[in-house]
């Protein structure tokens, strides 16, 4: 069994696909950031940098409880964990972490930036605007162009970089930042095909009466975006 700390923001999502594709058994245990459960010492001694998700594996190597922070590396760890979704070509193993990379260094912070300034944010910043969303439209058509040639992206196969990607680009983060998807004809294929799967509606299912879109209160943006 897996504890899974979570709330429903697009990394949370990507780790409830996660779980629900690999057909693992978990339980959710919420850590709701409006209300600052995210630093509280029980979840910072699982997810030092206060962050959701996180996971506890009671079924970890050698039999023992395995705890896993950032969502990069709870991909990597259940994809090992369960050799489904991981190629066993090398080269293809390359590829699939490249774009999982990808996710997380160039989506995941420059979307959030984005949403921050243009849905967050207390007062208007244009210059946080201009360069944080202007970047979320050339990162979408890095992408657009990617699935010119390919399926997925990661190739032809569905693997953890769509899982991981995926939630960040779904119609209501499309408003929050912004987007014109018909713009993007390719990313719009490509998320009408992962939408269909099963396992992706169920992930993004998880808690989804909890998700909360525009600005929150000023106790919650506290608990939320307080850097102490």
């Amino acid at each position: 069994m897996i504890d899974f700390y979570y709330w429903p923001t697009p990394n949370g999502h990507k780790i409830a696909i996660a779980l629900e594709e690999f057909e693992l058994d978990y339980q959710v245990k919420s850590i709701n950031i409006l209300k600052g459960e995210q630093h509280v010492p029980e979840f910072l001694a699982i997810s030092p940098n206060n962050r959701v998700p996180a996971i506890v594996d009671h079924d970890g190597p050698e039999g023992k409880a395995h705890a896993v922070f950032e969502s990069g590396a709870i991909f990597l760890y259940l994809a090992q964990k369960t050799g489904k979704f991981w190629p066993s070509d090398p080269v293809q193993q390359s590829v699939v972490t490249q774009w999982l990379f990808f996710q997380n260094s160039s989506i995941g912070p420059m979307f959030g930036q984005c949403g921050y300034f243009n849905g967050y944010a207390q007062e208007r910043v244009e210059h946080g605007i201009e360069r944080y969303c202007g970047e979320t439209r050339r990162l979408y058509g890095v992408i657009n162009e990617r699935l010119a040639d390919n399926e997925y992206l990661a190739g032809n196969e569905y693997s953890l970089a769509d899982m991981s990607t995926f939630p960040w680009m779904t119609a209501k983060q499309q408003s929050l930042h912004d987007i014109d998807v018909n713009q993007f004809p390719n990313v719009q294929r490509w998320l009408a095909r992962v939408g269909k799967r099963p396992a992706v509606g169920r992930g993004l299912a998880v808690m989804q009466d909890d998700l909360k879109v525009g600005n929150p209160t000023e106790e919650s943006f506290e608990a939320m975006f307080n850097q102490k």
